[in-house]
């Protein structure tokens, strides 16, 4: 079996702090590809720099004015939203070169808590200075729509799969889906670790904590994957997308999905 690539490894990126977008090796995943030469220093200024967020610390929280939005720069993140009864449910899991805080631009106001899933760091952009110098580009205001726009889509992949899928199937898109991911980073797509644990991709997927591990030990018995705790090989990829069938949702990019849905045995 390949080594494991950790989520970690995947996502850090070995620059100086104080680096500007010009040479940040994530540049190409993030709205910086759609910003002209000219206009490149501009937008470096924008951008605060490398602010490090603590394994489990918060970027920001359901209910806190929209002040910014956050490129991930390395790490990796999920955000969640509480019950009343106090439990949690897991709405997304974001990666290196992706955008948080989307949430609040309708409201002015989070929706969500984001949640570092291990030491990361965030690149902050203030939304309202964001806004003015979208106006002034019309390169980088048609990527920020199309950002807007995958959200909605993501959303509504998220709602097909939960409301189609079984969970063997629910489970194979989620393992496809990271893989399609880390490939888009020019990474190893069939060989990584999980920095979320089998509660929150159960939360993510409307699954019991029981039976995401039911269908890992499933999915391993059958040859599809080999689970060593968080490390993943994906073993079979076109027997996994076999399993989802006439459901495939697998090569859409969600990452969000909308509201709390009940848990399924």
């Amino acid at each position: 079996m390949a080594t494991p690539i950790t989520l970690h490894s995947v996502t850090s990126v070995p620059c100086d702090a104080q680096a500007g977008c010009d040479v940040c090796s994530l540049n190409d995943l993030c709205l910086l590809s759609h910003v002209e030469e000219n206009e490149l220093e501009r937008f470096d200024g924008l951008i605060q720099h490398m602010r490090p967020i603590k394994r489990g610390g918060y970027v920001f929280r359901a209910g806190a004015p929209l002040r910014s939005l956050f490129a991930i720069r390395a790490g990796s993140f999920k955000t969640s939203v509480l019950h009343d009864d106090g439990r949690e449910q897991v709405t997304g899991f974001y990666m290196a070169g992706e955008i948080m805080g989307l949430d609040g631009i309708s409201s002015d106001i989070h929706t969500v808590n984001a949640v570092a899933l291990e030491d990361s760091e965030l690149c902050e952009l203030p939304y309202y200075e964001l806004e003015r110098l979208v106006r002034d580009m019309p390169s980088l205001q048609h990527h920020f729509h199309r950002i807007m726009s995958r959200e909605i889509v993501r959303d509504h992949g998220v709602m097909l799969l939960l409301g189609a899928m079984s969970a063997e199937e629910r489970i194979a898109t989620f393992l496809l889906q990271l893989s399609k991911r880390y490939l888009a980073r020019g990474y190893s797509a069939s060989s990584f670790s999980l920095r979320m644990g089998r509660g929150e991709i159960g939360s993510y997927l409307g699954l019991t904590i029981e039976t995401v591990s039911r269908v890992f030990s499933r999915l391993q018995e059958e040859g599809y994957v080999s689970v060593q705790k968080r490390d993943i090989c994906l073993k079979n990829v076109p027997g996994l997308r076999k399993l989802i069938g006439k459901n495939d949702v697998s090569t859409r990019d969600f990452a969000a999905r909308p509201g709390a849905l009940h848990a399924v045995a």
